[in-house]
């Protein structure tokens, strides 16, 4: 746990390097400090607040000597909210920070180098969150709502009224939220509103604890129409959630190859829509996939790899576990008229008990799994006998722990690697390697 310290002696230290948490740190009597708020380069004076056996935490003092990378956060509250922690950092110095840990952690963790490193795949800086879970909590002390993420380091929500990442129609959904959500019966009965904006409409989930009065209804359907999206209520879990009247929004984006993708205001979709694109076409390109390939797609949700591929192989398979995606898939393939992809249902943790699917050979492999990984798949790889793998993470860590059993336990070659800016100004890092067969 640490020990909690007061301090009141500012000291100073020179920044060395910015931890993964986006903290600056420096090295003082031997020993790492840990530092928010301050960035590589700098000279800077710190109160330290908790001490620990192997490192301090301290609070930024005064920057001295500042970073030629340091820049004005666009946010007004930066430093409070813990939704982003990086702003102060030009977006250039975010990528390249980002390139060096997810490289650090190939080789600490994986003992792997890629041969090419490819260059970072970029969207917007702002305004490019199109999915969203928003906290709202009615706090009896103040006597009003708050809506939006927390504070940093904190349980508590953060008292912000914009936010400079979501998309510019709903910057200023977490002052408007909580307005509303004061004014409604069940103020204290609704713990969080989930954002989903498509190509065309847009939803809003709202999670409540109790059923909303007639008059709450009135209130939220008049908020839904002024915000254009449309309201959905959520009474459990995600097979509760249904439209607050009327028929279903439709909710869809463009994934490239002229593929449209239809999704429901709870599914997954990846929050940058321009970083998606360009994701797509990169994971294409490396693939490389010919009329001939058979493709398996892992982890393929609703299809966003799986149908693009499907306009450039002989067949793709999607493998997922939720049936509900499966059946959206399906549902995808079929409206875009793609009739070489299929979908099925897997456990893809128990590769014991995969079905026949995983007895057949593919041509080419991707993977797009969550932030624990892929190493139980792996074991299944040989069987498959790809000549081309490529990975797309979430989690530096995870990826470098696969890139160690691909390369080192069954012969594959890490060939490229590089970052994709899915969500600037965090320390969020979402990557893509390719792998090749070395036999």
């Amino acid at each position: 746990m640490g020990r909690e310290v007061n301090s009141g002696v500012a000291r100073e230290a020179d920044i060395v390097d910015l931890a993964h948490d986006g903290r600056g740190v420096a090295r003082v009597d031997g020993k790492a400090v840990f530092i928010a708020g301050a960035l590589p380069g700098e000279r800077v004076s710190f109160h330290t607040i908790r001490r620990r056996r192997q490192m301090d935490e301290a609070a930024l003092g005064e920057v001295l000597i500042p970073s030629p990378d340091r820049v004005l956060p666009k946010c007004a509250h930066f430093g409070i909210c813990g939704g982003c922690s990086l702003q102060h950092l030009a977006p250039p110095a975010q990528l390249a920070a980002k390139q060096r840990q997810l490289l650090e952690t190939l080789e600490r963790i994986g003992r792997v180098r890629p041969e090419r490193i490819l260059e970072a795949v970029q969207g917007p800086h702002w305004a490019y969150r199109r999915r969203a879970r928003l906290g709202v909590k009615y706090v009896h002390k103040k006597g009003r709502v708050l809506a939006g993420f927390r504070e940093r380091e904190k349980p508590y929500l953060a008292d912000i009224q914009r936010c400079e990442i979501l998309i510019d129609r709903f910057a200023e959904l977490p002052r408007n939220l909580a307005a509303l959500v004061g004014t409604l019966t069940i103020r204290d009965k609704i713990p969080q509103v989930e954002l989903a904006a498509g190509d065309g409409g847009s939803a809003l989930v709202f999670r409540v604890l109790e059923a909303p009065a007639p008059e709450d209804l009135r209130s939220m359907a008049a908020f839904g129409l002024e915000a254009g999206a449309r309201v959905y209520l959520q009474s459990g879990g995600p097979d509760t959630v249904r439209p607050l009247q009327g028929d279903p929004v439709s909710l869809h984006y463009a994934a490239g190859g002229g593929i449209v993708i239809e999704f429901g205001p709870s599914d997954f979709i990846q929050v940058n829509d321009e970083v998606n694109l360009a994701m797509v076409a990169l994971a294409i390109e490396q693939l490389a996939p010919t009329p001939q390939d058979s493709v398996l797609d892992l982890f393929c949700g609703l299809g966003n790899f799986s149908l693009p591929l499907a306009r450039q192989a002989a067949r793709v398979l999607g493998v997922e576990g939720d049936s509900a995606l499966v059946a959206k898939a399906a549902a995808n393939a079929a409206r875009n008229g793609v009739g070489n992809a299929a979908f099925t249902r897997e456990n893809l943790f128990e590769p014991a008990k995969f079905g026949v699917w995983a007895a057949e050979r593919y041509d080419l492999v991707l993977l797009d799994p969550p932030r624990a990984g892929a190493c139980e798949i792996l074991e299944r790889m040989p069987q498959w006998h790809p000549r081309r793998v490529v990975y797309i993470s979430c989690h530096p860590g995870s990826l470098a722990r696969d890139a160690g059993i691909l390369g080192h336990t069954l012969g594959f070659k890490l060939i490229a690697a590089g970052v994709m800016d899915m969500f600037p100004h965090t320390t969020h890092v979402e990557s893509i390697a390719v792998f090749e067969s070395s036999k």
